[in-house]
């Protein structure tokens, strides 16, 4: 356990909320998660560089969150510290061929803000979860394209508490991923390189990508989107349902009847049924086509 000094420090320290015992799973998609040992929401740079630099040289575990709507959160939790970024880390600003925005900044407010503005780029977000912070992380994208190839520039702080920059090619996008997955840091911010277009335009290609989404997906549940990685040349959730496992159930988890590549919560799901589901999914599409499923969901905490 953290030390009960720690949170007192931290309370002091810090300018934004501080909280022990917070429950993640007010946090996450899925809702599901334990407590976490000290949970911070940092009101602005400062106040993050503040706390990365105090888990830093005190050596507390360290985990930086968004939206929260990519993670299995662990029933017994997160030790040491967790960031949120979220208020205070979600300004965006449009200019004649540019978006600029904030870690904490939600996708559907940037692509509202992208059609208001007249700029082109950001219609292939509409109706995704998440933030800045999390989608730069993982490279996040539909509808044939990705967050990563619309990238100027990212301001990063590192684990020691340094502010610094990369430019697009230094983040190594690529399917699902960036250099965030093997040198981690944190998002601070981002430029985006968009195009003028016609609202008009840009308003029915995002209502096109709305209506597919709540057609094909099962957005009544709570979930984490896709749970796994198409697989080259092919597609995660037709291997799931073509080996069965549609509707499959373990506790309160569920494959969705839906979207097969879905786990969904149907209320009192844990982290321990979402992970048996997991586990019997990738068994069975591995036994049935011989093709191993890889992890599009990040999973936290011992499970």
């Amino acid at each position: 356990m953290v030390d009960s000094a720690f949170y007192h420090e931290l309370l002091v320290m810090m300018a934004g909320r501080v909280r022990a015992g917070e429950l993640m799973k007010k946090y996450t998609s899925w809702r599901i998660g334990g407590p976490s040992e000290i949970f911070v929401e940092p009101s602005g740079r400062e106040d993050l560089r503040s706390v990365v630099s105090y888990a830093h040289m005190r050596g507390l575990p360290l985990t930086v969150i968004g939206a929260g709507t990519n993670l299995l959160v662990s029933d017994q939790g997160i030790k040491g510290i967790v960031v949120k970024l979220g208020r205070g880390f979600d300004a965006v600003t449009t200019g004649q061929d540019e978006i600029v925005a904030e870690a904490g900044a939600k996708l559907a407010r940037i692509a509202a803000a992208a059609w208001q503005a007249g700029l082109g780029g950001f219609e292939f977000s509409a109706g995704i979860p998440g933030v800045v912070g999390g989608a730069l992380a993982m490279n996040a994208g539909a509808n044939g394209s990705s967050i990563g190839d619309l990238v100027r520039e990212v301001s990063l702080l590192s684990l020691e508490g340094e502010f610094f920059y990369r430019s697009r090619e230094e983040m190594s996008f690529g399917y699902r991923t960036s250099i965030l997955q093997q040198e981690p840091s944190i998002v601070v911010a981002a430029s985006f390189a968009c195009r003028r277009r016609d609202k008009s335009e840009i308003q029915k290609e995002m209502e096109q990508f709305l209506k597919r989404r709540k057609a094909t997906q099962p957005l009544h549940y709570p979930s984490a989107g896709s749970i796994f990685k198409n697989p080259p040349g092919d597609s995660a959730g037709r291997l799931i349902e073509a080996a069965g496992l549609k509707g499959l159930r373990i506790g309160d988890a569920q494959v969705s009847d839906l979207h097969a590549n879905f786990i969904i919560n149907l209320g009192a799901a844990s982290a321990r049924d979402v992970l048996a589901l997991i586990s019997k999914i990738r068994e069975t599409v591995l036994g049935y086509c011989g093709v191993e499923l890889k992890l599009e969901v990040k999973i936290i905490g011992d499970i």
